[in-house]
């Protein structure tokens, strides 16, 4: 039997759901043990998609990713979306429910992008406030993501480390560790990634997240790093992946490829690859 977390994923390679890969994840999953699936795509009443996923629930933990909430956004949570993901979440039981520490909502518009905040003492209260009333929501814990950051505010007064281990203090929520993301933020603004995974509080994380980046280059000819999900894993990022596994053990990893998605065994050599760091020490 699998080892689990307190949120119901294997300690194993999960890939993020794709609908034409139902066939062959059916036929022969490989190395992928569970599956993700973003929640808003998932928010209607029928149809193909549900019952692809029904079938899919019945085989596998399901994770549910929210991509819309705006957890960090000024205004008031969307009442309408919070009660269709706990709709979502109420019949499908996942295994783990996940958002961002973004913003992506103002005035009532909804911006297509996850947009970061300034770590202070008023965003602070306001993500907590806003965990604590998706979690009543959903009667369940969830897990908060750090960004993928290209730039730092000037009224931030703690760093990022600090930001998210507060609010897991004050909600009681648990973290999303995107490796990817720490690669991308640090390279981004000239910090160590090493340091950054010293520092962060594994004890918290229940779900780790790899993705690919596209490489470009800044106004100053600075690298700089897109948080794109369209390739494979970078091996900077497999390398600190590992370190991460090391010093944390054994963490559910998914394997995030979103654009220029490729066919079932390109996705599935990726779970492959990291079911290889995790087993040593699952």
């Amino acid at each position: 039997m699998l080892d689990v977390t307190g949120g119901g994923l294997p300690k194993a390679p999960g890939v993020g759901y794709k609908p034409q890969h139902f066939p062959a994840i059916i036929a022969d999953a490989g190395a992928v043990r569970w599956l993700e699936i973003h929640a808003e795509n998932y928010m209607g009443q029928g149809g193909r998609p549900l019952a692809q996923l029904r079938h899919l629930a019945e085989r596998f933990p399901i994770s549910v990713h929210g991509v819309g909430l705006s957890i960090g956004g000024e205004g008031a949570l969307d009442p309408e979306h919070l009660a269709r993901l706990a709709h979502l979440c109420g019949w499908l039981q996942p295994a783990s429910f996940s958002e961002h520490l973004a913003w992506s909502t103002h005035e009532g518009a909804f911006l297509n992008d996850l947009l970061p905040l300034p770590y202070t003492a008023a965003t602070l209260a306001r993500v907590v406030s806003h965990i604590d009333q998706v979690q009543t929501a959903l009667g369940r814990q969830m897990l908060l993501e750090n960004p993928s950051t290209y730039l730092a505010f000037a009224e931030t007064e703690m760093d990022e480390i600090d930001f998210l281990t507060e609010i897991a203090r004050r909600s009681g929520c648990g973290l999303l560790l995107d490796v990817n993301n720490v690669h991308v933020a640090c390279t981004n603004r000239g910090a160590d990634p090493v340091a950054y995974i010293e520092r962060f509080p594994l004890h918290l994380v229940d779900e780790i997240h790899l993705g690919g980046h596209a490489e470009d280059l800044g106004d100053h000819g600075m690298p700089l790093l897109i948080d794109a999900h369209g390739q494979e894993v970078a091996d900077p990022v497999w390398a600190l992946y590992a370190r991460t596994i090391a010093r944390g053990g054994a963490k559910p990893t998914l394997i995030e490829w979103d654009n220029d998605v490729p066919d079932w065994p390109v996705l599935e050599a990726e779970a492959g690859r990291a079911a290889a760091v995790l087993e040593p020490v699952a």
